[in-house]
Formats: structure tokens, sequence, C-alpha cells
């Protein structure tokens, strides 16, 4: 991952593409709705099984772009932060029996 949180940051400063944590927050959810969109769209609203649609990936590239951009701002390594997610979850499965936070 680190090797994609690197050519991020080069992409961001090769094309001057800086602006407040905010603003890149807000743009991640846009695209988190975007990719849920296509999502809906595949499926028809839910009436049918999902059929992969032109347009998926690159919703999800956008996604996980501006998620690298979020933790580039950050100074987070998104590869300790999954490690960090992956106990936080493999306990809760241990004393619970499943990954959720709700039971």
């Amino acid at each position: 991952m680190k090797k994609m949180q690197d050519k991020v940051k080069e992409f961001c400063e090769r094309y001057d593409l800086h602006c407040p944590l905010e603003i890149r927050v807000l743009d991640l959810v846009s695209e988190i709705g975007e990719f849920a969109k296509e999502i809906i769209k595949a499926t028809d609203y839910g009436k049918k099984e999902f059929e992969f649609r032109e347009g998926i990936e690159e919703e999800l590239g956008d996604v996980l772009f501006s998620l690298i951009v979020v933790a580039n701002q950050l100074n987070i390594d998104l590869e300790n932060a999954l490690d960090l997610v992956l106990k936080k979850y493999e306990k809760r499965i241990k004393e619970k029996g499943n990954a959720s936070s709700l039971r």
C-alpha cells in the first residue's frame, strides 16, 4: 500500500491537487455515494442479482484515490491502519463470534 500512497502523493504534487482536508473528506463521501449509485443501478434497486456494469471499477478507483489522498494528508500509513482493524475484528470474532461492533 505504501507504493500506492507514494504514487498518489506524487500525482497530486505533479498536478498541484492540494486542498483542505475537510474538502477531501467530502470528496471521499461523494465518491462513495457515486459507487453506491452504480451498485444500485446494477441491481435495479435491489430487484435483481448484481450484474457488473461498466463504470463500477472506475468509481471504486475514485473511492480508493480519495481515501489515499485523505490518508496521505493525515500522514496515516494505510497498511498499518488495515493491520490495526484486522486485529480489532479478530478480537471481536474470538470474543463474540462475529466482527460486528453491534453485538
